[in-house]
């Protein structure tokens, strides 16, 4: 058993402590993935056993005041992790083809590395986005997309910042954190009531903004499938194909919410056009009338009587 344990010991130090950037490394959170998983596995517990049982006989909580000023804070959070990432390197001495992780203790070097590290906690932050909609009922929220990206995100930010907080990785993070603007921005806004529904236009360009930093980030990463700077190439296995993922989903989320209803005409029996179908499928044809049947063509072309009330 001792043999077992000191294998163990040996294994787990190897992974989390000889691995690890030692400037990162006893920073909260980041020693052991243990507090990081805990939380995440809170988070699903909650989110899909603890918090629809509480919720099943109470009304939904409006949140209206928490709500405006949780997307004010990641408003704020994500538009210091944009200037920051850009002042500190992405616009000031990062090479945008292939750029190294410093390892030094100088003041550059740590402020990136800071980055990467207030870039997991905002992660582990937007772990509310999920509880909210479960106090609030909005179940057809929590989709699949939503849970994977809530999930994966906290998981990939805390590998970065425990073994490399800063180089080429850190680009994603960049563009990522200008996207989380804009999208906050857009929720700040609908948290502040219906008056300000007339200038939410913009929503459906949220996902197309979305996508666009996964090909972004497929792009830029997929340069060290060619380029060697001393950035780890092995990485590339985890960024192409989870941003093609991504896209994937993001991609499937925007034909199934802003593609507009195919027109489907049915006709009645002189000829006259007489319906569509609707943006949900659902059938939204007249009935025709005759002999005081009313008779309800579907898209098929078959036939539901009702008597006529």
């Amino acid at each position: 058993m001792s043999l077992y344990d000191n294998r163990f010991t040996k294994y787990w130090d190897f992974l989390f402590t000889e691995l690890a950037d030692p400037r990162t490394n006893h920073w909260a959170f980041i020693s052991s993935p243990v507090p990081g998983l805990t939380i995440i596995g809170l988070y699903l517990y909650f989110v899909y056993s603890w918090g629809p049982k509480y919720m099943s006989n109470r009304k939904p909580f409006k949140l209206e005041r928490t709500l405006i000023m949780y997307n004010l804070f990641q408003v704020i959070l994500s538009t210091y992790l944009f200037v920051e990432g850009l002042d500190g390197a992405w616009l000031t001495k990062y090479n945008w083809r292939c750029e190294p992780v410093d390892f030094s203790e100088n003041e550059e070097a740590m402020r990136v590395a800071r980055g990467c590290y207030v870039y997991f906690l905002a992660k582990i932050t937007e772990l509310m986005d999920t509880v909210f909609f479960v106090l609030r009922k909005k179940e057809r929220q929590i989709s699949f997309l939503h849970m994977y990206h809530h999930t994966v995100m906290p998981m990939i930010s805390w590998g970065v910042t425990k073994y490399y907080p800063g180089g080429h990785g850190t680009f994603i993070g960049v563009i990522n954190s200008f996207v989380h603007i804009v999208m906050y921005s857009y929720y700040l806004f609908a948290a502040m009531g219906p008056q300000f529904q007339k200038y939410l236009w913009w929503k459906k360009y949220i996902t197309n903004l979305q996508m666009i930093q996964f090909c972004m980030a497929f792009l830029h990463s997929a340069q060290l499938l060619y380029t060697d700077c001393g950035y780890p190439r092995w990485s590339v296995c985890f960024t192409l194909p989870n941003a093609i993922f991504f896209y994937m989903l993001f991609n499937d989320f925007a034909l199934k919410t802003y593609k507009k209803p195919r027109e489907v005409t049915s006709r009645d029996q002189n000829g006259n056009a007489n319906g569509s179908l609707s943006a949900n499928g659902a059938d939204t044809l007249k009935c025709v009338q005759r002999n005081g049947i009313c008779e309800k063509n579907d898209c098929n072309g078959a036939i539901d009587k009702e008597k006529k009330n």
